[in-house]
């Protein structure tokens, strides 16, 4: 069954995320192996992740941190303060 949904689905994602990394991994020049020596994920999973976007939380910042990408999660489930506020005009 398709999705005809404007939002994107979690395997969407996870596909996206994955095709990103491995073009961004190739454009560093990096073999994956040297990739699992270096970041301490094992090759299994980054081949895994590269094929499927299945990855763990833990590896993924592992592979974010080696890439001084870490702070690409500073926003994720972030409440945005303009948000807080207009939240607290619908409460009054």
């Amino acid at each position: 069954m398709k999705n005809y949904s404007i939002n994107k689905i979690p395997s969407q994602v996870q596909s996206e995320l994955a095709g990103r990394f491995k073009k961004f991994r190739k454009s560093k020049k990096i073999a994956q192996s040297e990739l699992a020596n270096k970041s301490g994920v094992s090759l299994g999973s980054i081949k895994r992740f590269e094929q499927t976007g299945q990855i763990s939380l833990e590896s993924l910042l592992k592979l974010a941190h080696l890439f001084d990408r870490l702070e690409d999660f500073n926003s994720i489930f972030k409440i945005d303060a303009d948000l807080k506020e207009i939240e607290k005009l619908f409460k009054l």
